[in-house]
């Protein structure tokens, strides 16, 4: 008896050595996968996160974290570790004034939305603008040694520049070699986040033509119940046939009001997990495919995104994990199904929703209608349509799944489909403008008219006889004519006025028709640099770049619209360097 408990005992010992062993490995593993303590916060204040990593936007996951600034615009910027600047980009939209500082550990880190770089780099930067006379640089690539970097020296300052809506910081985390884009809170960012996520709405899909939900073969939105903090359930569900579930979820951190993305979401059936995603890491190359990955026509219409917890088909996203039956339920006559989807974030602070399910066979109350459009495309296949003098063209493969198409033309109006089918690929529209004179052509336009108050400008090639364009969104399309100038008006002086205080040149620009194209402003003949804030419409010039000689000066812009409409305005103003 006694020999026997020891022999338990030792097993005992081993078992749990083992398992000590494993997890020392494991973390181990993950240390060195992603180094805890090798990056320092990039700014100077308590981390704050106004989006995570991963969440949905249009058309993309996002590739960062965008950490609050406090409201603010020129909180300094730190280098996380020791590296060198490898790259620099000046873009309008997208990430505006960003910086790459590459790491010698393998990875990159990354920053948008900058309102500029620390004096040395600003100096290069506005070097080659003035040598190109361009605001954007394209990719300006860098090698180690010509702006190296120590951890906590300034390298940049916040701002709002790009698409940013509002201040903040956008931070990533690159593979240096892959270039994949990995969640910057494994590497030891921690922001303060106690609350678990939220399930707003839940919504249920017959996935095969003899699937039921609730008497009815077409997706419905069923309601939730809050039963407790991080808990929640819905009145029990009949269906038959395979079905599949998507949930409307958010995550809210501490100290903030954001409605932020969730880090992963798993469903179980009947205790086992049939789904799981996480969003740890991912390519850029990946993120198209979000359009699959949400319930797509949905956010379409209404402008809210479902995540599905069932896999499509065409979807390439790494992020899944072991799925079962791609996320599919059976649904068998007269069985019971108890589902549970958990959302978490970062932390593991958990939601759940519980959905209990009938197997009940039943002939729908509501059939969806069969679709009977004119075109049916074989997504494999190339496919080339014309009617009334407007021409689309789908290359192979263009959609995700074989589908039915409406195309026609009416009025003058491109009506190819609806917009609430995702594309992978562009497909080009064209029309023939040859009835239409010279003058007519230059200030005619390909534009997205699903809202024809707000005709949406399409970059359009024109060639003698025909204008085309690429895109790929489904929709309304016409041709649009822009005889209006844009309108330009200098800020807070005069004509031949004193301005010796002033810091800066301010002019508003803006089109009611085609859109700003480009602009080019000139001080006493020479080019200068303006920077453009197009949420605000306002040009800014810094007096600080360039000495001026005398005290009479001379400042022109030109203003151009997309189709060559342009507005010139002129003034002179006196003021005399102030050293």
């Amino acid at each position: 008896m006694i020999f026997t408990i020891f022999v338990e005992n030792i097993y005992i010992l081993k078992q749990t050595l083992l398992l000590f062993t494993f997890l020392s490995t494991f973390f181990t593993f993950s240390q060195e996968k992603y180094p805890q303590t090798y990056f320092r916060n990039p700014l100077g204040i308590p981390t704050v996160l106004a989006g995570t990593f991963g969440e949905l936007r249009s058309n993309h996951f996002h590739s960062g974290v965008d950490i609050k600034t406090q409201g603010r615009e020129g909180l300094k910027v730190y280098a996380p570790a020791d590296g060198y600047v490898s790259r620099i980009k000046v873009s309008q939209y997208g990430y505006g004034k960003a910086l790459y500082v590459t790491h010698p550990n393998g990875f990159t880190t990354v920053y948008g939305h900058l309102s500029k770089y620390a004096d040395k780099i600003q100096k290069y930067v506005k070097s080659v603008q003035y040598k190109k006379e361009l605001y954007e640089t394209g990719n300006l690539f860098f090698k180690e040694d010509q702006f190296p970097v120590k951890k906590g020296e300034i390298i940049a300052f916040s701002g709002d520049t790009g698409s940013s809506g509002g201040p903040h910081l956008h931070f990533e985390v690159r593979n240096t070699k892959t270039e994949n884009i990995i969640n910057p809170l494994f590497f030891g960012l921690k922001p303060v986040d106690t609350k678990p996520p939220t399930f707003l709405a839940l919504k249920v899909y017959p996935l095969n033509k003899n699937a039921r939900v609730n008497n009815q073969n077409k997706s419905t939105v069923v309601s939730l119940k809050s039963i407790a903090k991080g808990k929640y359930k819905v009145d029990k569900i009949s269906a038959s046939g395979t079905i599949g579930f998507s949930v409307n979820v958010f995550d809210q951190l501490d100290k903030a009001s954001n409605k932020n993305g969730i880090y992963s979401l798993e469903m179980f059936v009947n205790g086992k997990r049939y789904y799981h995603h996480d969003v740890e890491t991912f390519s850029f190359a990946e993120s198209k495919y979000i359009n699959l990955h949400i319930d797509y026509p949905h956010y379409k219409k209404y402008s809210k995104k479902y995540q599905k917890t069932y896999k499509e088909s065409a979807n390439k996203l790494s992020t899944y994990k072991e799925l079962i039956n791609n996320g599919r339920v059976n649904i068998k006559n007269e069985l019971n199904y108890n589902v549970e989807i958990i959302a978490k974030d970062y932390e593991e602070n958990t939601s759940s929703l519980k959905i209990s399910i009938a197997g009940k066979e039943s002939n729908a109350i509501f059939t969806q209608p069969k679709d009977t459009t004119a075109y049916k495309i074989i997504a494999k296949n190339f496919y080339k349509f014309t009617q009334k003098n407007v021409t689309v063209a789908f290359p192979k493969n263009t959609f995700y799944e074989d589908v039915y198409l409406d195309f026609k033309v009416d009025k003058g109006v491109a009506k190819i489909h609806t917009p609430t089918i995702p594309l992978d690929k562009s497909f080009t529209l064209t029309f023939n403008v040859s009835k239409y004179s010279e003058a007519e052509k230059q200030q005619l336009y390909i534009a997205n008219v699903e809202n024809p108050k707000y005709p949406w400008y399409q970059y359009t090639r024109k060639k003698d006889s025909t204008f085309y364009t690429t895109t790929k969104t489904l929709g309304k399309y016409a041709l649009v004519s822009d005889t209006h100038k844009p309108k330009v008006n200098i800020l807070y002086f005069k004509n031949n006025q004193w301005i010796s205080k002033s810091k800066t040149i301010k002019v508003k620009i803006s089109d009611i028709g085609s859109g700003i194209k480009d602009y080019r402003a000139t001080l006493d003949g020479k080019w200068i640099l303006m920077e453009y804030n197009h949420k605000k419409r306002i040009l800014t010039y810094n007096f600080s770049d360039k000495k001026l000689v005398g005290s009479k000066h001379i400042f022109k812009i030109v203003v151009s619209d997309n189709v060559g409409n342009t507005n010139t305005l002129s003034t002179t103003f006196f003021k005399k360097q102030v050293n």
